[in-house]
């Protein structure tokens, strides 16, 4: 392993996380992640270049604006290191070649899809809609998906969910997930193919039970809270990119 190359990867995988903390507070609001450059949430002064390094900017500053002092959220280091982390993994499991760009790409938007879930418990059409077309073409193209399994991928994706949903509306007379999770899982399924939904079904009902466990015992919520769903999701397809095809094969065919 060349430990130098390595840190760069990891280094340029935290610039991204930069550029996805932008997506994750501008989408949302529907604004441009282009223009104008980053600002200060609380008092509009533009963030320097020299404020705005990946994790060390925000070590130095102390988590806080350097013109108003007001304070930065552990967000934004938070997703640096994990994109940088996903992206040397994905270096590690696929080498160079088309499928890393693809995997990343592919693990990026789920970032993002992740935090703005956790912060305003809604999944973009914007990501889901045009995502779904894209990662179809970039599973069959690139990383050897048949078209049936990337289109039985998108409906069994959307149908089990949804079907899901409507049982549970059915039983409690109140929504238990949205149309947002439907359309994220039709995304999943299209990029990873069909085999991959049971997989991503088990393992994030099993984070998400946990972690609502986890709430309540801390006692800040009950039973009838709401925990968003896409953040389960979207880490149940990130850990089947990696292992999920093998331990698939172990549990069908041992």
């Amino acid at each position: 392993m060349n430990a130098g190359l390595e840190i760069l990867i990891f280094l340029s995988g935290t610039v991204v996380g930069s550029f996805l903390n932008v997506c994750i507070i501008r989408i949302p609001q529907g604004l441009s992640i282009v223009n104008p450059p980053s600002r200060c949430a609380s008092c509009g002064a533009r963030i320097r270049f020299y404020d705005n390094i990946p994790i060390i900017s925000y070590l130095i500053l102390r988590a806080r604006c350097r013109d108003c002092g007001a304070g930065i959220s552990i967000r934004y280091p938070v997703v640096e290191a994990l994109t940088g982390a996903i992206l040397l993994a994905l270096y590690w499991k696929f080498g160079w070649g088309a499928q890393l760009p693809a995997a990343f790409a592919f693990a990026a938007v789920l970032i993002v899809v992740a935090f703005i879930d956790l912060e305003h418990k809604i999944i973009p059409d914007v990501i889901t809609l045009p995502g779904t077309p894209v990662f179809a073409a970039a599973g069959i193209l690139i990383m050897d998906l048949t078209v049936w399994e990337s289109l039985a991928g998108i409906a069994a994706g959307a149908g089990s969910l949804y079907l899901i949903a409507f049982i549970y509306r059915l039983l409690t007379k109140r929504e238990g997930m949205g149309m947002g999770d439907v359309k994220l899982l039709a995304m999943l399924g299209a990029f990873l193919g069909w085999q991959s939904l049971l997989f991503i079904l088990f393992v994030s009902s099993l984070l998400g039970s946990f972690a609502g466990g986890l709430i309540i015992l801390a006692g800040r919520g009950n039973l009838k809270y709401a925990v968003p769903y896409g953040p389960f999701l979207s880490a149940a397809a990130v850990a089947y990119l990696f292992a999920g095809r093998e331990i698939m094969q172990l549990v069908l065919y041992r």
